[in-house]
């Protein structure tokens, strides 16, 4: 017993004394990413990889996946490949983990959030801490949130400034089930297909048009394909920034520090890139004064106009055309969201 109590002692003075074992980084850390590098979400991802390596003096080393590489394009399996631990970071749409994540679904309620104001209040608030749990309880640790933009409707068949406008045109739809039903109420005919096929379509005239943000339209140069764009803001797609969680569980302090550190300003940066011109001269300020960017991204939608494509901006009224049209979508998919949840938000959103 004496000597059972000599060794207990002798171990804790060990441990006093002596330091942890190293830590032992990997050489490289995988990054999954949808898009490619010239998009602003895929600016915003090297951006975060670039000022991890910096902030934690070159021992962590994140390696971007663009265009959904590390998952053979299967970019809907993002959530579960870096929650199981198949893929270590992450800067990824929230609409390609809806369909494993029910609460994403919140920023795709149709004409729902509709301004960025509305966007940082529920990501700041009640609502977003939710969702953030729930991201987290699946394995996924949550580092910041990014912004691919809101998304707005391009087609070549005619101008849309009323639901009666969208009915029998054949929309390509983003792989989600709500934007599925969201165009179904509105009397479209949507189509879910890859963006390589879907531009191949649109350029033999079998799909009429499309929904995506700023930044997609503009790197793809929509207006070759399509004369009109609606901006209706009618769903948002924030990103995710985030780590798988068990590996973050094993970051000593000083490394998580300067990880997340490194997210919210990689974030801040890549969410100014995707609001640039679309807020007045908010984004275009941030840019300019806390990042110093000498050379801003140009004016998104004069090459558009330029090249004769017409682009109509809904008043609040039109708007709430859309969104009274689209009321079925709230009584399906309120309950699959959380009606409390739903409820934070228009809180939040006060």
């Amino acid at each position: 017993m004496r000597f059972a109590k000599f060794a207990l002692v002798s171990a804790a003075l060990l441990a006093a004394v002596l330091p942890l074992a190293a830590f032992t980084p990997k050489k490289e850390y995988t990054m999954q990413v949808n898009v490619g590098p010239a998009y602003d979400w895929g600016i915003g991802a090297q951006k975060f990889a670039d000022l991890v390596a910096e902030k934690t003096k070159g021992q962590i080393n994140i390696k971007p996946y663009f265009g959904s590489s590390l998952l053979a394009g299967k970019q809907t399996n993002w959530y579960q490949a870096v929650a199981d631990g198949a893929i270590d970071f992450v800067v990824d749409s929230t609409i390609n983990a809806s369909s494993v994540i029910r609460s994403l679904n919140l920023f795709s309620l149709p004409f729902f959030i509709n301004t960025y104001e509305n966007v940082d209040k529920i990501e700041r608030g009640k609502a977003g801490q939710r969702i953030i749990a729930d991201v987290e309880r699946g394995g996924v640790k949550f580092l910041a949130w990014g912004e691919n933009g809101f998304r707005q409707l391009t087609n070549s068949k005619r101008e849309v400034k009323r639901p009666e406008d969208v009915a029998g045109l054949k929309i390509r739809v983003v792989g989600s089930p709500i934007f599925i039903d969201i165009f179904k109420a509105l009397g479209a005919d949507s189509v879910n297909m890859n963006w390589a096929d879907a531009v191949t379509a649109f350029q033999q005239g079998v799909v009429d048009g499309q929904e995506n943000p700023k930044s997609v339209l503009t790197v793809v140069k929509i207006w070759e394909y399509h004369k009109y764009m609606t901006n209706w803001n009618y769903a948002i797609d924030p990103l995710i920034f985030g780590c798988n969680m068990r590996l973050w569980n094993q970051f000593p302090d000083d490394i998580k520090a300067a990880i997340q550190e490194a997210a919210l300003e990689a974030a801040e940066y890549e969410k100014a890139l995707a609001r640039a011109w679309l807020d007045g001269d908010i984004s275009l300020n941030v840019l300019k004064n806390k990042f110093k960017v000498t050379q801003l991204p140009p004016e998104p939608f004069g090459p558009a106009i330029a090249k004769g494509m017409v682009i109509t901006n809904l008043t609040p009224e039109q708007r709430k055309a859309f969104q009274d049209k689209t009321k079925t979508v709230y009584t399906k998919w309120i309950p699959l969201i959380g009606k409390d949840l739903y409820e934070l938000a228009i809180e939040d959103m006060k």
